[in-house]
């Protein structure tokens, strides 16, 4: 089962990263007044290749629900890494550049920081934490991840906000799958309801804002913020909401956290470079 979830979440990380990449390339080709605005998707939903991505998101979030009831939420969130691999490729390909030393450095650090994780997980043994824990981590992600809306306009809508918001929503949108996926495993259908909406509410408003930021910034900025913030984010908060059995890890958890690291700095390594953060962003040729 472990296998199961992790392949899983592999599988959800390439359907996210290349669905992002073909939104990214709509995003330029927007003017930039609609930023910020529900309208800005009513522009986008009109070019299919914006849909496109935007229907591989979906279809990701099965392999991912799949993944986080099968494995650790530690892994699932570190393995969405792995799609960068993929626009690195692509980006290559797509610009003809070649891959460097920091390029090569980041490809090992995601790679070595997923299996390290992957090794030193403990079991798939994850309870909830207390009902006000739980709603105030996916709160607290959901506030910053709204909030550009708010201030639009004034003195605090900075751009490295609305990129954070993005990562955040993102964020937001990952713990509330994670609920909804146990919640789903305890039949606690009410429940899993009410994340699923949560889910869907923040996964529309982080798409607002990354996009936005798209508008506003140099993809080379947008992607590894808003990447490093949405996957790695919520692995810190996850003693809050969750309980998690770390005396059965490995080494006590020290190929965990430097898994996590490695991964980390892996990604931004990888997504700051052009090949991929153009790819992400491009304006439509």
């Amino acid at each position: 089962m472990f296998v199961l979830g992790l392949a899983s979440a592999l599988l959800a990380s390439v359907l996210f990263n290349v669905g992002i990449a073909l939104q990214g390339l709509e995003a330029r080709a927007t003017p930039s007044t609609f930023g910020l605005r529900l309208s800005l998707l009513g522009r986008l939903l009109r070019r299919p290749r914006w849909i496109l991505g935007l229907v591989l998101g979906i279809v990701g979030i099965g392999p991912q629900v799949l993944a986080l009831a099968t494995a650790p939420f530690v892994v699932v969130q570190t393995a969405l890494a792995v799609g960068l691999l993929l626009l690195l490729v692509l980006g290559v390909r797509a610009f003809g550049e070649h891959v460097g030393p920091a390029e090569v450095i980041g490809v090992v650090g995601i790679i070595v920081g997923v299996g390290l994780v992957s090794w030193g997980a403990p079991p798939h043994t994850e309870i909830h934490r207390s009902g006000a824990a739980v709603i105030g981590v996916v709160a607290g992600l959901s506030f910053v991840g709204v909030l550009p809306f708010f201030v639009r306009g004034t003195r605090l809508d900075t751009v490295m906000g609305v990129i954070l918001a993005s990562g955040c929503g993102f964020g937001a949108t990952n713990v509330a799958t994670k609920l909804m996926s146990d919640d789903i495993g305890l039949h606690h259908w009410t429940n899993a309801v009410a994340w699923a909406v949560v889910g869907v509410i923040m996964g529309i408003a982080a798409t607002v804002t990354g996009m936005s930021a798209f508008q506003r910034c140099n993809a080379t900025t947008v992607v590894p913020v808003s990447t490093a913030v949405q996957i790695f984010l919520p692995i810190v908060l996850e003693p809050f909401f969750l309980r998690e059995h770390w005396t059965a890890a490995a080494y006590g958890g020290a190929p965990i956290g430097a898994g996590i690291v490695l991964a980390l700095l892996g990604s931004v390594l990888v997504s700051r470079t052009r090949a991929v953060s153009e790819l992400a962003s491009a304006p439509q040729r």
